[in-house]
């Protein structure tokens, strides 16, 4: 109980008051899922698409070419 309520703190009562919701319309009332759907909600987003600059694109896509490999297994 006490790691829920310190929870107010940093997520706010709004998100910890919708985790105790869910996990009680779950049947759930463990502390631990209440943390886990804290948690859950906290993830970050996705990373931002970085934008690769025309000098460093790739040109000529490479052909591949598993002979190569089984050359190379086989020694010279």
């Amino acid at each position: 109980m006490v790691e829920i309520l310190t929870r107010v703190l940093d997520d706010g009562l709004a998100a910890v008051e919708a985790a105790c919701s869910e996990a009680l319309r779950e049947g759930v009332h463990s502390a631990d899922v209440i943390l886990n759907i804290l948690a859950r909600q906290r993830e970050p987003p996705p990373p931002v698409t970085i934008l690769t600059p025309e000098a460093l694109r790739l040109r000529h896509a490479p052909l591949a070419d598993c002979s190569r490999y089984d050359s190379l297994r086989r020694g010279p």
